[in-house]
């Protein structure tokens, strides 16, 4: 699901006596398919350990990708031949990258498609996407998770869910009724599941029919400005007691670089809301090292925080009971098919001192909980997301615990110009072998338009 999890495939192969490289297996050897969100976002860092990699969303794949497995044919390698022919299906044995001054380019075997189309279902109704087993030793099996809508039509530069998951689609009202009351019978928490929840068009009247069937409402994540009192009394009376909001910058300049589309004013008018309206417990998302930052920036989630905690102090203390305002702080990654995948990203040595600023203030400010992703985890992550498939003979040691940068050294890996410098705009990069339909210049254009948004740097 995520690309630290990459740093489990060594002893997951180990364990199951299958060896870990694609060209290591033989005819008698499992053959190894990659799918999900890393599968599509970049897949060439486990190009030479995957036989093939699912590019897309499962609904539109599984069948010819089922029935292709099945098919009569001698040979590991006839095998793979045909199911590269499938529609969003790449088999990177018969793509041969090069690297150079423009970046990676590839050398296709006759009889293959140049690049990989990303598949996608175009009527979510057409398929129900829920958590048809459910047991308590799992993380969420107390409630039936089901997906409202998938992608986001907000386009926000950072987010590869707002792009790679185009075109934005939500589950038709009857459909998503239907499936909620099916679950009911069964559980009486509904977790729903989509990247901004409250955009779904018919969010109140899903509100409103859980708490009449007497269910409680979970949601994974609400858009700061789509929370209304109404929404807030809701969730509410179907059992919320936390919420989840991402501001993910500080300062409004920051925020309009990263075309996040929030301002400060909205912020405080959904904190007062969810404050009074009963939610004790609220988490909030940021980013450091986006592009531009500054040390004005920082403060700036240091003042919004206080901010907000002070909100959530006065509104607790007139009820009699406080609640817990958490930070959950992020290091930026430029993520691939992304406006800023062009951008650096912030080395781990500053990262850290920024860490250490944020911790210092935050920890002043009572009631507040501060969480923060390691940078030297997110510096590994940096890499498992943009690298090309060369990074692949770097996991096994990388998942022994060696340094980062020491590794890529010794292995005269480009480590600094992977992740650490800005990319040029006519580079060519490595998971572009993937076509995702929308084209490079329209996300060049929403990376320029950022940097003319940044105006000055804060100091």
């Amino acid at each position: 699901s995520f690309e630290n999890d990459y740093l489990n495939l060594p002893a997951l192969f180990a364990a199951a006596a299958i060896p870990l490289y694609a060209w290591q297996r033989g005819d008698n050897d499992p053959l190894v398919v990659f799918g999900g969100v890393c599968a599509f976002l970049n897949p060439e860092p486990l190009a030479e350990i995957v036989d093939l990699v699912a590019v897309g969303e499962a609904e539109p794949l599984l069948d010819g990708l089922l029935t292709g497995l099945q098919a009569p044919v001698a040979r590991r390698d006839q095998l793979l031949a045909q199911l590269a022919q499938l529609p969003g299906i790449y088999v990177p044995v018969f793509y041969q990258p090069e690297y150079d001054d423009r970046g990676a380019t590839f050398s296709v075997q006759h009889g293959f498609p140049k690049r990989i189309v990303r598949q996608y279902l175009a009527n979510l109704d057409d398929s129900p996407s829920r958590n048809f087993i459910r047991t308590p030793a799992t993380e969420f099996g107390h409630m039936a998770l089901i997906e409202a809508s998938r992608g986001c039509a907000r386009a926000c530069r950072f987010c590869a869910a707002g792009f790679i998951y185009r075109p934005f689609r939500e589950r038709s009202l009857g459909n998503l009724l239907g499936q909620i009351d099916e679950d009911l019978c069964q559980c009486d928490r509904i977790g729903l599941v989509a990247a901004a929840v409250a955009d779904h068009s018919g969010f109140d009247r899903i509100q409103q029919h859980i708490i009449a069937r007497g269910g409680e409402l979970s949601v994974s994540s609400l858009r700061l400005d789509a929370i209304t009192p109404a929404h807030v009394d809701r969730l509410h009376q179907a059992g919320h007691t936390s919420v989840a909001i991402a501001p993910e910058a500080g300062s409004q300049r920051l925020r309009d670089v990263i075309n996040k589309g929030l301002s400060t004013e909205q912020i405080f008018t959904a904190a007062h809301a969810l404050a009074a309206g009963g939610i004790r417990n609220l988490k909030m998302y940021f980013l450091i090292g986006l592009p531009t930052e500054g040390p004005a920036d920082l403060e700036a989630i240091i003042d919004l925080t206080a901010s907000l905690a002070g909100i959530w102090k006065d509104v607790g203390s007139a009820r009699g009971q406080l609640g817990k305002v958490t930070i959950s702080v992020n290091p930026f990654i430029p993520k691939p098919f992304t406006p800023l995948q062009w951008a650096a990203m912030t080395p781990e040595k500053e990262l850290k001192k920024k860490v250490r600023r944020l911790q210092a203030a935050i920890a002043r400010i009572p009631n507040t909980r501060l969480l923060v992703e390691s940078p030297r985890l997110a510096t590994v992550q940096g890499l498992l997301s943009r690298g090309d498939r060369r990074v692949g003979r770097l996991l096994p040691q990388l998942a022994a615990g060696a340094n980062l940068k020491h590794l890529c050294a010794a292995e005269s890996y480009p480590l600094e110009a992977t992740l650490f410098q800005e990319r040029r705009a006519d580079e060519c990069f490595a998971w572009e072998i993937i076509d995702q339909g929308f084209g490079r210049g329209y996300l060049r254009q929403e990376y320029e338009r950022a940097l003319s948004t940044a105006g000055e740097i804060s100091d």
